[in-house]
């Protein structure tokens, strides 16, 4: 398996995209604006995109991936999600106001766009790739991903601070050799961080030190101009686990 980073910022700007990691060409995991980095090829190849949340930096993609390529295809993109994330895209995206309802165009018999709820814990095994929802603690409806392969497993936390439930999830994947986790401010924004659910360098430390696993961790949605004192934050709070952050264009193995 091959994962790609389209997109790991946690903003816009030169050279920076939303979250989007693309597994081998069929997979999307969230499709934040890093999808714009794919041609149109590319883009027609995706058959399945699974999504963390619905916070609009990791689902900006989606509405006009399926405007792109619907026509093109002979079956639609099927979108796994939470049962409350696929509500928040029915009640407020795909909705005929924000953007068409794919899923009944051109007829809901044959559509371009289709929902497949995905539970915590329940697994999607899709050419050898096993997809499996991780618990998270963000200020909406989320989760993290783990993806199992014959050669080993990867985790994604998607947004999230600090979650017992997460630990213990990834502490029970005993082949793990990456882990993807966000670390989105400064210690010195903590209450920013905080009110946002998501986590500053010091909660991550503290979390790194409850795995009984090793992975190599990437460090991801570091928020735009403050991504080197994030690092250098995190290399002080967390030694020894040479964190690294993740980038835009690399590719992991496994």
């Amino acid at each position: 398996m091959k994962l790609t980073v389209l997109g790991c910022s946690g903003g816009i700007g030169s050279g920076r995209h939303t979250t989007c990691l693309k597994v081998d060409d069929d997979v999307l995991i969230d499709a934040g604006s890093g999808i714009t980095t794919l041609d149109f090829e590319q883009l027609l190849a995706i058959d399945h995109v699974f999504l963390t949340h619905a916070h609009l930096d990791h689902v900006l993609g989606l509405p006009l991936l399926v405007d792109s390529i619907g026509d093109q295809r002979d079956g639609p993109v099927t979108v796994h999600a939470l049962p409350d994330v696929l509500e928040v895209l029915s009640t407020h995206l795909f909705n005929w106001q924000l953007w068409p309802d794919f899923r009944k165009i051109p007829s809901a018999e044959a559509p371009w766009l289709r929902f497949e709820p995905l539970a915590l814990g329940e697994a999607f095994t899709l050419k050898g790739r096993t997809f499996r929802p991780l618990p998270a603690n963000h200020v909406v409806p989320a989760c993290g991903l783990h993806v199992a392969t014959e050669s080993g497993s990867l985790a994604f936390s998607g947004d999230t601070t600090h979650s017992d439930a997460f630990v213990a999830a990834l502490n029970a994947i005993p082949d793990l050799r990456h882990l993807i986790i966000e670390t989105s401010f400064e210690n010195a924004l903590i209450e920013i961080a905080k009110v946002s659910k998501h986590h500053w360098p010091d909660s991550l430390a503290a979390e790194l030190q409850m795995l009984d696993v090793r992975p190599e961790v990437w460090i991801t949605h570091l928020k735009p101009g403050n991504e080197a004192a994030i690092m250098n934050e995190l290399r002080v709070a967390a030694p020894g686990w040479g964190v690294e952050a993740l980038r835009q264009g690399q590719v992991i193995d496994l």
